[in-house]
Order: structure tokens, then C-alpha cells, then sequence
């Protein structure tokens, strides 16, 4: 996605938890950056022209066999380089400084003692605050020509810089929250070490992105599957800004819908803007295909495929007016990381958009978003001008409620889910909450029974599963500390207004270890 005016920062992916959280940071410093794996050899590096370099952390210790190093080369490039925790170690270690293992380690909160006047990446900072550490091995002598800027109980070097050549680098991570001056040392690593200008901005990704969209169709036609989430919606209107009416925009009704989302998105959205809509009723389709399937990965491979199947009939529906060759799809970037997109990602999840595709597609694809988080993506449809209903609408994944279903999909259940997922809705948004969470998942366990108690009588029904979340990017998440009183509505309600569920348990789990979904 960088263009002669927006060269990329490269996040080096050590295997860390945080190296998509970090190039979030430096993009948060309007700076475009992405991620490479660790294996790619400076030459590799070098042919995508980096602005910067950032390592990120890791699980590895630099002493592990087989454990990733950097090649002192890069060091020669003449690229301004950050090394962050692991990164930090391996960068010390290639410019001839020491590593070594102590035995003290430091996991968590932290508290950084500035040193030398801190620099340019502490100037002014607190002479001691909290920083967020995870090592086993500290380094205990800095490279030559690098002055020490801050120390820890556990790290005798716990910050560097060499603002001559363009290197610095920190223990710790600036990139969490838990950090709380992180960003402004990252910030200043961009923009004050490495002299990066803040070109990476909402307008510059509409218009970057609606001249590569207008270079790859041409003269052609485009369709896109529109569900009315965010994702999608923001894919279709850069499209259109693009190519005008040579987008139609596909909305499938696969059954797998929350209460009233057909109505919204044939309202809402062609209300904002004026795009050629085509409505499919593909309702028993999907339940025929998945009719007897529990696996979660086959039930999102059947309704990545089936989706395509309606596509490729809409589009001999729409041979007539011409020839549709591209399939727009929203596409973001935590989708392809969780989906094993790029070397050494884990398949944690087949995505529809990503992983479930069937190898004779018929279209080629058109993913705007790619390359862009969730909240980039808020920003730019509120630059292309949709509504906030649109804008704000919490996440909902592309198979829909086939995968919040532990079990076969049928229609009764469909039903089930339907009813508890509306009354759990209503109940947040009475309550103020929707700002405050990412998504509330409503699961149901179809396939788990639960003694209950109704009406003096004792039943046998279904539990249900809260799972409210908080999150930026839906990269890590934590559950989200809902008031007991909107609880107790939601259970109150659901139990009383859908027969067939008699319990209502809340998922307080964070990710990781869990997905946000749980199939």
C-alpha cells in the first residue's frame, strides 16, 4: 500500500504478540508501516524500500538454538533501526554489545529510571514511571557509540539510542497501554531519530486506495458483497468513488442474520449512498449446505463457499449489463494474520474472506481494506461520508450466526439465537454501552443441555453465552466489565422471553488464550 510518499515502516515479526499492535502504533503516528516475518534476509527488506526498521519482541531467548537473529548487515543500510525487548537484545548483540542472562527477570508493570537526561526518546519524560517489561535476558553492555538513556531494577541497559546513525532502542513495550508514555517514545523514535514526516492519514488512504482500485478494474465491472457491517460497507463506497455505477453491491440473505439487519442495510446504506443494490434470498440454500454439520472450520469453509456460488449466480444474472470480473471484499488485516496470512503466522481460524474461498473462484478479488485495521477503517467511511450507524456498527463476522451456533445449524435454533442476541442489543444500547464494547457475541450451545427451573416445573433447556469485549483491533482483547444490573436485565429477559433457554452464563475470558468467537 506505500506509494513514493508513504515508504513503509517495517515491524520485524519476531514471533512477538504485539508486532501487529506495534505497526497500529506507528501508523497512530501517521506513519505507514507493515509486517515482515523474521526469515526475510535484508536484501528482502531492503527491495521495499523502508523508511525505518522496527524488531519487534518475542518469545525466544537470543542464547536459544536456532533462535532469530539479525544479520549485522542491515545495520550497514544506512536505515534508521528500533529494537523493541527481544529486537532490542538481538539488535545489542549484532552492534557487539552484551546479552546476558542474569536470572532476574521482569514480567509487568516496571518502573524506568531515566538516565543521561533521557535523550531524545525520554527528554522531559518522568525521571521514573511505569513501563510494561517481559524478559528473561537483559542486556548489560551497550553496542560502542550508543549512550544508555534508562535503566531497570532487572535491566542495567533498558533504553539506547545512537540518534548519529538513526538507532535506538527500549527493553520494554511502548506499544501496550500498560506503557503509559510508550507512544510518545515511539512517536519520537519516527519522527525525531528516524525524520520520518506524518504523511499517513485518512484522506491520504481514500486517495491512494481509489487510484489503485480504478488501476486494477480498468473499464470493468465490480460486485460486492455487501452484509452491512463496517467492513464491507467502506470496501463498497471506495469502490464507488472509484468506479461509479460500475459497482453493484450483492446482499445475500443466508439465513445467518441478527433480527432486522436485511431492513437496516437495504435502508441505511443505499440511503447514504444511492449504490446500486441487488437483494438474493438464499435462505434454505445455506441451510441444505450446512444440514447435519457441527465443525466449526467446515461450517465456515461451506458458507465461504456458498457465498461465492450466489456470487458467481448473481453475476450471470448480471450478464446483460455487462461483464462482472472483481469481487469487492472487506477484507482487514487482522483477517489475514489470524487466517496464516504471511510466513509463520498460526492458522488460528479459516476466515470467509480469506481462508474459506474455493480454489476455482471465478472472480479476482478487490480487498481496499487489506492492509488496514478496524479503526482505520471507521475513519475512512467517515471520510467518504456513511452515517454512524454504519460507521460504529459493531463487528459481525461473515458467517454470521452459523458459527455462534456450538452445533448444527437448523432454523429453529437460528431462532433461538435470534431472539436472545436482540433482547441482549436492546439491553446495551438502553444502557449507553455500545461506545464501551467492541462486540457481544451471543452464543448458542445448541448441542449442551442445563437443568432449570420454570414456571415450578424443571426443564431441560439450552445455556447461552454472553461475551462482551473490548478491544482496539480485535488483535487482543479483554472481556468487558458490564454493570451487574444490565446483566441481570439480559438474563432476566432472555430466560423469560425465549422459552427454550433456562441459563445464561458470561464468558470472561481474554484474548488470548480465546478468540473473540468461539468457532
Amino acid at each position: 500500500m506505500a506509494d513514493s510518499s508513504n515508504r513503509p515502516v517495517l515491524v520485524i515479526d519476531f514471533g512477538a504478540q504485539y508486532a501487529q499492535l506495534i505497526a497500529r502504533r506507528v501508523r497512530e503516528a501517521q506513519v505507514y508501516s507493515e509486517v515482515v516475518p523474521h526469515t526475510a534476509s535484508v536484501a528482502e527488506l531492503l527491495d521495499k524500500d523502508p523508511a525505518a526498521i522496527v524488531l519487534s519482541g518475542g518469545p525466544s531467548s537470543v542464547y536459544e538454538p536456532g533462535a532469530p537473529q539479525v544479520d549485522p548487515k542491515l545495520f550497514d543500510a544506512g536505515v534508521p533501526v528500533f529494537g523493541i525487548c527481544y529486537g532490542f537484545q538481538a539488535m545489542a548483540g549484532a552492534l557487539g554489545g552484551t546479552v546476558e542472562h542474569t536470572g532476574t527477570r521482569e514480567y509487568g508493570r516496571t518502573e524506568l529510571g531515566v538516565r543521561q537526561g533521557g535523550g531524545l526518546l525520554h527528554d522531559e519524560l518522568p525521571d521514573t514511571h511505569p513501563v510494561w517489561m517481559s524478559h528473561g535476558d537483559c542486556v548489560t553492555k551497550a553496542p560502542d557509540g550508543f549512550t544508555v538513556t534508562a535503566t531497570s531494577d532487572g535491566a542495567p541497559v533498558a533504553a539506547f539510542e545512537d540518534p548519529e546513525r538513526r538507532f535506538a532502542g527500549v527493553q520494554y513495550h511502548p506499544e501496550v497501554g500498560h506503557s503509559p508514555h510508550g507512544q510518545e517514545v515511539l512517536r519520537r523514535f519516527l519522527h525525531e531519530i528516524a525524520g520520518l514526516r506524518p504523511q499517513w492519514t485518512t484522506s491520504s488512504i481514500v486517495d491512494e486506495q481509489v487510484a489503485r482500485i480504478r488501476e486494477q478494474v480498468g473499464d470493468g465491472k465490480a460486485i460486492c458483497g455487501l452484509s452491512g457491517g463496517v467492513d464491507s460497507a467502506v470496501a463498497a463506497a471506495l469502490v464507488q468513488r472509484a468506479i461509479g455505477d460500475r459497482l453493484t453491491c450483492v446482499f445475500v440473505d443466508h439465513g445467518l442474520l441478527r433480527a432486522g439487519e436485511r431492513a437496516q442495510v437495504e435502508r441505511d446504506f443505499v440511503a447514504a449512498t444511492g449504490v446500486n443494490l441487488v437483494t438474493v434470498d438464499a435462505r434454505e440454500r445455506f441451510l441444505t449446505a450446512l444440514a447435519g454439520v457441527t465443525d466449526p472450520e467446515q461450517k465456515r469453509k461451506i458458507i465461504g463457499r456458498e457465498f461465492i456460488r450466489v456470487f458467481e449466480q448473481a453475476e450471470r444474472d448480471l450478464k446483460a449489463e455487462g461483464d462482472y470480473r472483481f469481487l469487492v471484499q472487506g477484507t482487514l488485516y487482522p483477517d489475514v494474520v489470524e487466517s496464516g496470512g504471511g510466513a509463520g503466522a498460526a492458522n488460528i481460524k479459516s476466515h470467509h474472506n480469506v481462508g474459506g474461498l474455493p480454489e476455482d473462484l471465478q472472480f479476482t478479488l478487490v480487498e481496499p481494506l487489506r492492509a488496514l485495521f478496524k479503526d482505520e477503517v471507521r475513519r475512512v467511511g467517515t471520510e467518504l461520508g456513511l452515517p454512524e450507524t454504519i460507521v460504529q456498527r459493531q463487528p459481525f463476522p461473515g458467517p454470521g450466526l452459523g458459527i455462534r451456533i456450538i452445533g448444527e445449524v437448523t432454523a429453529e435454533r437460528l431462532e433461538i439465537l435470534r431472539k436472545a442476541d436482540a433482547i441482549a442489543r436492546e439491553e446495551l444500547t438502553a444502557a449507553g454501552l455500545d461506545r464501551q464494547i467492541w462486540q457481544c457475541p451471543v452464543v448458542l450451545l445448541a448441542d449442551v443441555r442445563s437443568v432449570g427451573v420454570q414456571g415450578d416445573g424443571r426443564t431441560y433447556g439450552h445455556p447461552v453465552v454472553l461475551r462482551p469485549v473490548s478491544s482496539e483491533d480485535a488483535m487482543t482483547a479483554d472481556w468487558t466489565r458490564l454493570p451487574y444490573e444490565v446483566l441481570e436485565r439480559i438474563s432476566t429477559r432472555i430466560t423469560n422471553e425465549v422459552a427454550e433457554v433456562n441459563r445464561v452464563v458470561l464468558d470472561v475470558t481474554s484474548k488470548p488464550p480465546g478468540t473473540i468467537e468461539w468457532e
